[in-house]
């Protein structure tokens, strides 16, 4: 059983490899001053390069949970999502309001993808 952990921290990885599936841990902003459109754009950056680590690529992703600190901003967070979701490799997903783990965080996205 080969299980490949990528950017090990004392608390967590930034993701994991198993059996052909890649676990992203929930990804949030590296600059949260900017607005719920901007912290996606560099969520889904991260995610990007987290995925390309791991030997994949955002049309392998299976499913998605984005946390929006308040659900009101859901279509500005979509609108920045629409952009970068390839179509015909659409994930499923579901968006749920959460409290994050800082107020500054407005969005918090984790994923699964094939490897």
């Amino acid at each position: 059983m080969d299980i490949r952990r990528l950017q090990p921290g004392k608390r967590m990885s930034e993701a994991v490899v198993h059996n052909g599936t890649v676990y992203l841990a929930g990804q949030v902003a590296a600059d949260p001053s900017q607005d719920v459109a901007g912290q996606t754009r560099q969520v889904l950056a991260q995610i990007d390069a987290l995925l390309k680590e791991a030997g994949s690529d955002k049309t392998k992703i299976l499913s998605v949970k984005i946390c929006l600190r308040d659900i009101s901003t859901f279509a500005e967070m979509n609108s920045v999502w629409d952009q970068w979701v390839p179509q015909g490799h659409t994930p499923a997903r579901a968006t749920i309001e959460a409290r994050l783990a800082a107020p500054q965080y407005l969005v918090e996205i984790i994923v699964v993808a094939a490897a």
